[in-house]
């Protein structure tokens, strides 16, 4: 009989219940720490043996009463893992293991997956195409930057999820007036070249060092366009059988032997520039894919990313072996957008292809899946001129700040 293990997550956002409810289906002790305003979400409470609570939201976390609280923990029961279930748990989760030394993602790779400017740094050190970029330490290479690099830049937090706080600037003056308005904040910031292009995601499964299985999608409108010009957020699989479709397996190959990913789920984006149809690398993370992705990867491969890293991590745990299920090569698509209603009633969406409805106030999603990718696409280029017509809003409710 394999003895159980205790497992903490962390999450400062509501989700991740089908990692807890695969982990406590396998025999461990689970734990989750989240935030003091998330206690009333339908966190999967069956499956949890304690949960605990902590003020703030997102970096607002006292880092030292976390590892009071934790610490407090151990005294009694042995932690085994500590998952982080979001981007901005990373730090807090590569913080509490280098402290409690325990096993997994230390603070310096924590830092590839989580910091912009790390990642670039690093990606540019392993031969893997990045965008031009620079930091914003020293003003002499900001102006190089300017000079040698044409227009129109992005200036990006280093440390913020999705597409959260970047400013698209188009020429030297504006540049350096952002830049003097963000004041000792700039070091939390990087330029980067923008480039025009399609934006792709991978979102994979790793085991011992190498990518056991990923799935290539494209964004028909990216994360940045929504967050800053509303509308309808749409991704859909890649074809298979085509040349993009491996080659960017291929970058997230080099990305995740580069940045020295073991083992977990990974959600990385990539574009493919319009003018040299090359494949860059923009960002990657060490957790399943947000704004629903996850169900969206699930209907076209059927492998279920939450269920299988948590099995990914118990066997680490437990010393077992990890069996990747045989993966289907079907196609799925999603449309999600910001809702004028806070439960907006889709049931005039009907089509049998639907197979997973975004359970979100203030949003109005549906994810697709078929054998055929031109179904998918017929159904995406309906649902997405019908959602804009009828539940789409462009200023949101103030309680939700960003497809998450």
């Amino acid at each position: 009989m394999v003895s159980s293990k205790t497992f903490l997550c962390i999450s400062n956002y509501f989700k991740g219940n089908d990692f807890l409810i695969a982990m406590k289906a396998l025999g461990n002790r689970v734990y989750l720490v989240t935030s003091e305003k998330l206690k009333d979400k339908p966190w999967a409470r069956e499956s949890l043996d304690d949960i605990f609570y902590m003020p703030g939201q997102d970096t607002d976390w006292n880092m030292q009463d976390l590892l009071y609280g934790v610490a407090a923990i151990i005294r009694h029961t042995k932690i085994d893992a500590i998952i982080a279930l979001d981007d901005f748990d990373v730090e807090k989760a590569t913080y509490l293991r280098e402290h409690l030394r325990i096993p997994g993602m230390g603070q310096t790779t924590g830092r590839y997956f989580r910091d912009k400017l790390a990642m670039r740094m690093k990606a540019k050190e392993g031969g893997v195409l990045v965008p031009a970029f620079s930091s914003l330490f020293h003003d002499a290479d900001i102006q190089h930057f300017a000079d040698t690099v044409p227009a129109p830049w992005v200036l990006k937090p280093r440390s913020e999820a999705s597409a959260n706080g970047i400013i698209k600037v188009h020429n030297t003056e504006d540049l350096w007036h952002h830049i003097h308005q963000l004041g000792d904040q700039r070091i939390y910031y990087l330029v980067e070249q923008f480039k025009p292009g399609n934006v792709l995601h991978c979102d994979g499964l790793n085991w011992h060092g190498k990518v056991l299985y990923a799935n290539a999608s494209q964004y028909l409108s990216t994360p940045m366009e929504v967050s800053q010009g509303g509308g309808v957020f749409r991704s859909r699989t890649i074809p298979y059988d085509s040349d993009l479709y491996q080659d960017v397996l291929k970058a997230n190959e080099q990305v995740m032997q580069c940045f020295g990913m073991q083992n977990g789920a990974t959600h990385t984006e990539f574009i493919q520039s319009h003018e040299d149809g090359k494949i860059y690398f923009l960002e990657t993370s060490s957790r399943v894919g947000g704004a629903h992705l996850a169900e969206m990867v699930e209907g076209a491969c059927g492998i279920n990313m939450w269920k299988e890293w948590a099995a990914i991590e118990h066997a680490l745990v437990h010393g077992t072996k990890y069996k990747l299920p045989k993966p289907k090569k079907e196609f799925a698509g999603i449309v999600l957008t910001l809702s004028k209603y806070e439960w907006p009633d889709l049931s005039g969406f009907n089509d049998p292809e639907i197979c997973f409805i975004v359970p979100l106030a203030y949003h109005a999603g549906l994810i697709v899946k078929s054998k055929k990718i031109e179904r998918v696409q017929a159904l995406l280029d309906d649902y997405v001129v019908r959602l804009a017509n009828d539940f789409a809003t462009v200023a949101p409710p103030e309680q939700v700040k960003k497809l998450h």
